[in-house]
C-alpha cells in the first residue's frame, strides 16, 4: 500500500491540495514504513499556472503522478479532485490531524479520523 500526505515542508499535512510543495509518499507493508519519498508538486492545476484556465487538464497530470498510491490524506481539496482522485481508483482522506507521523500512525492503526464536508469551495 501507498499513502501520500499532502505537505509544504514534509513534516505536516497542507490544508490544501492542489496548492501544496509536494507529496510525502510512505509505502506500507504489514503497517510497516518499508519506504518514504517526497514528490515536488509540479502537477496540480496550481503548480502548473492553470488556475484562470477552466478548459485546461487540471487534474490528469497530478492522478498520473500519484496513480500508484491507495490513499491521499490531506487538510483539505475541492470537490473536483475529491471526485477525480475517487474515479481514479485512489481514496482521498481528509482530516484535521497536521502532524505527517502522528497521522500516519493513527491511520496504520485505524484511527485516524475522517473530517466530512472539509473540501475547499472553490
Amino acid at each position: 500500500m501507498k499513502i501520500a500526505f499532502v505537505t509544504d515542508d514534509g513534516k505536516t499535512i497542507a490544508q490544501h491540495f492542489g496548492r501544496a510543495l509536494g507529496f510525502v509518499i510512505f509505502e506500507i507493508k504489514e503497517k510497516q514504513v518499508i519506504k518514504k519519498e517526497f514528490k515536488e508538486n509540479r502537477f496540480t492545476g496550481h503548480a502548473r499556472g492553470l488556475e484562470g484556465d477552466h478548459n485546461a487538464d487540471h487534474h490528469g497530470p497530478v492522478i498520473n503522478a500519484l496513480k500508484d498510491c491507495d490513499v491521499v490524506i490531506s487538510r483539505g481539496m475541492g470537490n473536483r479532485i475529491f471526485n477525480d482522485l475517487i474515479n481514479n481508483g485512489i481514496k482521498p482522506y481528509i482530516t484535521d490531524v497536521d502532524d505527517i507521523d502522528e497521522a500516519l500512525k493513527l491511520f496504520l492503526s485505524d484511527k485516524l479520523v475522517e473530517v466530512k464536508d472539509f473540501h475547499c469551495k472553490k
